[in-house]
């Protein structure tokens, strides 16, 4: 059973790097598409009790909000893995203008989000920590992690 936990602002390729790499084992939770946090948490502890694999594909930039979602899948014995979307904000904010309706998000709620991105360590609990990024050519490069100071 795995846990991942996706971090990164808006337009990093979050939600296309599930479906490219998650769809077929991984249940994907996720705020935009859920509507309220309880709605979350009951899919969030639906997988858990279930024993489902999951991905939390939301933004996840700050410690605390990481936090949560990391003691809760480990005391439920599941490993946690995440993966931190790194971007430019220039690229970020390219990307979301070409989102349509309500999957565009203002900017300033973009640059809001970047402004308390906190970089995950594996010390918050993770049993593995990712790099993605997109190329040039659009593809999703990962990386292993190598812990920034």
């Amino acid at each position: 059973m795995e846990a991942v936990i996706f971090i990164g602002i808006q337009g990093t390729g979050k939600s296309s790097f599930y479906h490219e790499r998650f769809f077929h084992t991984h249940v994907r939770i996720n705020s935009d598409m859920l509507k309220t946090q309880n709605r979350l948490r009951v899919l969030l502890n639906a997988c858990l009790d279930a024993r489902q694999s999951f991905v939390l594909d939301n933004t996840n930039v700050t410690r605390e909000v990481r936090a949560q979602f990391i003691a809760q899948s480990r005391a439920a014995g599941f490993r946690v893995v995440g993966y931190y979307f790194r971007s430019d904000i220039t690229s970020a904010l390219a990307r979301n203008s070409e989102r349509v309706n309500a999957a565009r998000i203002p900017d300033r709620g973009v640059l809001g989000t970047y402004k308390k991105l906190e970089i995950p360590q594996r010390s918050e609990g993770f049993d593995a920590l990712y790099y993605v990024q997109i190329d040039p050519t659009g593809e999703f490069q990962v990386e292993e992690w190598a812990d920034e100071v």
